[in-house]
C-alpha cells in the first residue's frame, strides 16, 4: 500500500531588511553584493520605484535582536560598510534614498505597503539629490588650544609669613582668571569662525544642515568640536566648494576645519520616512 505523502513544512519566515529607494536598478550590479546577510540582493518593485532589500532570517528580525547585535562595535561597523557599500552602488546609478540602519519590514508585503504609502516622499527625495553629492564639513578648536587645558600652578603647601605672601596668593589667582580668559576667547573666536564658516559653504550649496555635535573622543589630539555641518552641492560645482573650504582654511586660525566627501546625501534624504515596523 502506498503510503500517504508526507506534509512539506512551511519555508521559514524571512523579514525583509530595506537599504535604499531608487527609480532605476541594476539587477547585475545588486547580484555582487554581500549586504547584510546570505541572502542575496535584489530589487523589490513598488509604486513605479525600486526597492533594494535583503532577506532576514525571521529568528533574526526582531528590534531587540538588533539592538544587542548593533551594540557589538565590531559588529555594528560590519554592518554600517555593508550598507553603505549597497546604497553606494546603487547611487552610481542614479539617485538614491538611502534608509537608515537595520530598517526591518516583518514581510516582503509588508514592505512593499509601508514604502508605497510614502511614495511622495521618495519621489520628494530622489528629485532633491539628483545630480548632488553631499560634503560633510568639521571644525574644531585648534589643537594648540585643546593641548594647553587648565592652568595647573603649583600652590605651596606652606606660604612663609610676611608681607609677600598676599602678593603670591594674588599672583596665582590672576593667572589663573588669565589663562580662564584666554580660553574663552579662543573658544568664542572658534564659535564665531565656525558661525561665517556655516554661511559661506551655505552660500555655496544647495542645501545645508548643521549636525549635532560630537563629544570629543578619548586621545583625540583635536580640540573640541564646534561645527559639524552637511552640504548638498551639484556634482559639477565639487571643485568650487572644495576651493572655498580651501580658502576658508587659511584665512581663519582660529578654526581647524576638517572635510570629507563627497558622499551619497545621507543627511538630505530626509527623517520623516518609515524606519521599518520589527
Amino acid at each position: 500500500m502506498r503510503q500517504p505523502a508526507r506534509a512539506v513544512p512551511p519555508a521559514a519566515a524571512a523579514a525583509t531588511y530595506v537599504f535604499a529607494v531608487c527609480r532605476h536598478v541594476d539587477e547585475d550590479v545588486l547580484s555582487l553584493l554581500p549586504g547584510i546577510t546570505s541572502a542575496p540582493v535584489r530589487a523589490l518593485p513598488f509604486e513605479r520605484l525600486h526597492a533594494v532589500v535583503q532577506e532576514v532570517p525571521a529568528a533574526e528580525a526582531d528590534r531587540r535582536t538588533w539592538t544587542e547585535r548593533l551594540s557589538d562595535p565590531e559588529e555594528l561597523e560590519r554592518c554600517v560598510r555593508a550598507h553603505h557599500q549597497v546604497v553606494t552602488a546603487v547611487a552610481a546609478h542614479g539617485p538614491v534614498a538611502p534608509m537608515a540602519l537595520a530598517t526591518l519590514y516583518s514581510s516582503e508585503e509588508r514592505a512593499r505597503q509601508a514604502l508605497g504609502a510614502d511614495v511622495a516622499r521618495f519621489h520628494t527625495v530622489l528629485d532633491r539629490v539628483a545630480g548632488r553629492v553631499e560634503w560633510g564639513v568639521k571644525g574644531y578648536l585648534p589643537a594648540a588650544s585643546a593641548a594647553a587645558g587648565p592652568v595647573r600652578a603649583a600652590v605651596p603647601a606652606h606660604v612663609p609669613a610676611g608681607s609677600r605672601a598676599p602678593d603670591a596668593g594674588r599672583a596665582y589667582l590672576e593667572r589663573v582668571r588669565g589663562a580662564h580668559r584666554a580660553r574663552e576667547e579662543t573658544r568664542s573666536a572658534a564659535l564665531r569662525a565656525a558661525e561665517e564658516t556655516h554661511s559661506a559653504l551655505r552660500d555655496r550649496a544647495v542645501a545645508a544642515r548643521r549636525l549635532r555635535i560630537q563629544d570629543q573622543q578619548s586621545g583625540d589630539r583635536r580640540g573640541a568640536q564646534v561645527l559639524n555641518g552637511a552640504y548638498l552641492v551639484e556634482e559639477d560645482r565639487t571643485e568650487a566648494f572644495r576651493e572655498v573650504v580651501d580658502t576658508l582654511r587659511r584665512r581663519t586660525g582660529a578654526l581647524l576645519i576638517e572635510l570629507s566627501g563627497p558622499w551619497v546625501p545621507y543627511s538630505f534624504a530626509g527623517e520623516d520616512g518609515a524606519h521599518g515596523d520589527r
